[in-house]
């Protein structure tokens, strides 16, 4: 049975001296694979914590470079790296937190055409993206490869967090488990200008909800605590409250449901070409 190193012991002495994680969790986090789409206002905390965690491999997607509007709430890029790939300013700085963590970088937007393929390469999906587009791709290509969804979303002062297990069936509960397609119905037509950038959003705010985002995560690679699948966290800055309320499978659902009609991606359009935006 492989042990922790010295070193891997004292990096992650707070993790191991926890009876739900303990050297076991720990050894578990670090032959983990987690793909995180987007290096944005949530994908930066979210990779960050993943790191210093000790999730092994880490794969990030984003096709964007930094721009110095970001640096106000996308914090695992600096103002040196405005003009870089996020990432490979992603790796650099993960790099620092924890060098024993692999960041594979995906300098590329996700599509139909390789979605499937990169996240079948994971052990799960982690979703900070900020167009119905790709969050409804997300959704599809999770379903279909067999990972569960930790998908997180903000916008001014308001986030909601969740995670979405439909190809496993029915929850502890007894429950079928739900899909994102199940809580949010048909993908809006068009672009709907309802992005960060159009609205947008308090920088604090995406750590909050990107934090969170990894303790999901985390959650879900150990098997830990009660998951949030069927269930949508809803948290309001301005008011300081966190609501959840219970989601339900939808039998009518395209994707999960008894008759399902999206068998495979080139079943939807998903409008990738009106979704601009990549991450929060």
């Amino acid at each position: 049975m492989m042990e922790l190193d010295d070193s891997q012991l004292e990096r992650y002495a707070r993790h191991v001296v926890l009876p739900e994680i303990d050297e076991e969790g720990q050894l578990k986090l670090l032959g983990s694979r987690v793909l995180v789409i987007g290096a944005g206002g949530l994908g930066s905390p979210l990779l960050l914590y993943l790191a210093a965690a000790g999730v092994g491999h880490i794969g990030v997607v984003d096709d964007d470079v930094v721009d110095l509007s970001n640096l106000q709430r996308q914090v695992v890029h600096d103002t040196t790296r405005v003009g870089s790939p996020k990432v490979e300013s992603a790796r650099a700085r993960l790099k620092e937190v924890n060098p024993e963590v692999v960041l594979e970088p995906h300098h590329t937007r996700l599509t139909p055409a390789n979605a499937l393929d990169l996240i079948g390469d994971y052990d799960l999906v982690a979703d900070g993206s900020d167009n119905f587009a790709t969050r409804y791709l997300v959704n599809d290509a999770s379903y279909l490869a067999g990972r569960p969804l930790v998908s997180a979303a903000i916008m001014r002062f308001d986030g909601q967090l969740s995670v979405f297990r439909a190809h496993q069936g029915h929850g502890e509960d007894g429950k079928a488990n739900p899909c994102y397609r199940c809580l949010f119905g048909e993908q809006p037509p068009g672009d709907p200008k309802q992005s960060c950038a159009d609205v947008g959003v308090l920088g604090a705010l995406a750590g909050a909800i990107g934090s969170l985002q990894a303790i999901e995560v985390v959650k879900e690679l150990l098997g830990i605590g009660r998951s949030m699948s069927g269930r949508l966290m809803l948290y309001d800055a301005l008011e300081s409250s966190f609501r959840t309320v219970k989601v339900s499978a939808d039998p009518d659902c395209p994707l999960c449901g008894e008759n399902p009609r999206i068998r495979q991606l080139g079943d939807v359009d998903y409008g990738l070409a009106e979704a601009v935006c990549a991450a929060e």
